[in-house]
């Protein structure tokens, strides 16, 4: 079975089934019904509208159209669609939102820096010239004024 993307999906947990446990797969995942446990694989994992799913992602892309309680973690991205529900953390390079999304946590978007990202947004903040730095030999507005007064 194919997914949108081109994808390949060699493992379905269908709309009305129930699965709990530990899935480690090679290939990609959709879920169309309920999941809880522990999912791990380096392809794609799908949340379809009618998945529900309670473990934390981890995959290389994740599509979000259903509900995720649960961290999501993405080598590529994730892509969360207008029927996306997510109560967790989301950290990946890239993160796709559609309008009608509900998400309740920290999304962590590193845009593929290999650093800490808070280090790297904290560098971006402290470069360039600093105030300091630019009124250094300015005069103020009283010393200004002082020098267009004419002499008396």
């Amino acid at each position: 079975m194919a997914a949108k993307n081109g994808q390949e999906m060699n493992s379905v947990i269908g709309e009305g089934s129930i699965f709990e446990g530990r899935f480690y797969i090679k290939g990609s995942l959709q879920i169309d019904g309920r999941f809880e446990g522990d999912i791990r694989t380096e392809e794609y994992v799908v949340v379809g509208e009618t998945g529900k799913v309670k473990t934390d992602i981890v995959a290389r892309r994740v599509v979000v159209a259903g509900t995720v309680i649960g961290n999501i973690e993405a080598d590529e991205e994730v892509n969360l669609l207008t029927t996306g529900r997510v109560l967790g953390n989301i950290r990946a390079p890239k993160v796709n939102v559609e309008d009608g999304v509900i998400i309740e946590g920290e999304v962590s978007i590193s845009a593929d820096q290999k650093k800490d990202v808070k280090r790297v947004i904290e560098e971006s903040f402290s470069a360039g010239p600093k105030l300091d730095e630019m009124l250094k030999g300015q005069k103020g507005p009283i010393e200004e004024k002082r020098e267009t007064l004419p002499d008396a």
